[in-house]
């Protein structure tokens, strides 16, 4: 089968089309026939050699990990009615034709959701759903959302607006400001101003000018400029590093004002928590309460092509690659 390999460390000019035998499901496993890959930024930094610490992978190496597609095998012991089942998952190596993957990590997906759609929603959907569940977004709360209108960026504006929150979300640029106030945010500030802190405590308001909850995708001098707009006991999750690294924070600063904070360890969900994230995910889909913004769609063999395109940052919300 065709998959997309990383043959060694570097550009994305390293990730290259080839030929790989096609997987075997073993016990409780299923093959999935897969019709759209999920990317995320990360995947471009691992292939570059960065993070090798949480990422032990050593070249040559398929990427990825989520998958959406059509149940096409069943190994033993797995019931026979998962056959022909659209479906998501996470999997290994995930830029290839085929993927296997365990039961318990499939997730029906509704009818009403396309495929593509789904697929987008494989990663960041969990991450979204899991972020608005573990800062505890109400009503009552001032969000401040960095890196607004990536993939990610763009599910979290829109839950934090189904949740009644005042949501300020910070972008790059009139193009994405405006896409994230269409999305649902109060406010949209511009991450090129130099004084963009203070525009976004002005836009969240209150007595104190400051953030309950700052979800924070980017990490950086970005991430460490919000740090300040958050309000105390507010909460502060960084999970991201797109510049590079994620945000690092003072945590005696932090206990003092009574800041919970929160990291990318928070989001290792294991099966079962994906799963019903996922469902959630999958279901306010269903129900047109959120819509994954896609702003590329590759060809499998164009898989550098989709990299360099997620690494270039013009392009809004998701590229996700087609089998």
């Amino acid at each position: 089968m065709l998959a997309a390999q990383v043959t060694t460390f570097g550009g994305p000019e390293v990730l290259v089309p080839g030929e790989v035998p096609d997987p075997v499901p073993g016990p409780g496993e299923v093959v999935i026939d897969v019709a759209y890959v999920d990317t995320i930024f990360v995947e471009t930094q691992i292939r570059g050699g960065w993070g090798r610490e949480f990422f032990p992978v050593t070249p040559p190496y398929v990427p990825g990990g989520g998958v959406a597609g059509v149940v096409s095998a069943v190994g033993p012991g797995v019931p026979g009615h998962w056959l022909g089942r659209r479906v998501t998952a996470f999997v290994t190596g995930s830029y290839a034709e085929r993927a296997v993957a365990p039961v318990p990590a499939l997730v029906p997906v509704p009818d009403g959701v396309g495929l593509r759609t789904a697929a987008a929603l494989v990663h960041d959907g969990v991450t979204a759903a899991g972020l608005m569940e573990l800062t505890k977004v109400r009503a009552t709360d001032r969000v401040l959302v960095l890196g607004a209108s990536g993939g990610m960026g763009t599910l979290l504006v829109q839950l934090a607006h189904a949740r009644d929150a005042r949501v300020v979300a910070v972008a790059r640029g009139a193009g994405k400001l405006a896409l994230v106030r269409e999305l649902g945010a109060d406010a949209a500030v511009d991450a090129t101003l130099p004084d963009w802190p203070a525009a976004a405590a002005a836009a969240l308001g209150g007595d104190d000018r400051a953030a309950d909850v700052v979800l924070d995708g980017v990490g950086g001098q970005l991430g460490s400029a919000a740090f300040p707009v958050t309000a105390d006991g507010g909460r502060f999750s960084a999970h991201g590093a797109p510049t590079g690294g994620f945000t690092r924070v003072d945590r005696e600063e932090a206990a003092r004002r009574g800041i919970t904070l929160l990291g990318i360890g928070d989001l290792q969900f294991d099966t079962a928590a994906r799963t019903r994230l996922a469902t959630t995910a999958l279901t306010e889909a269903a129900a047109g309460r959120l819509r994954p913004v896609i702003g590329g769609t590759y060809p499998l063999n164009r898989a550098a092509d989709a990299h360099a395109a997620v690494e270039s940052r013009e392009l809004v919300g998701k590229v996700v690659l087609k089998v």
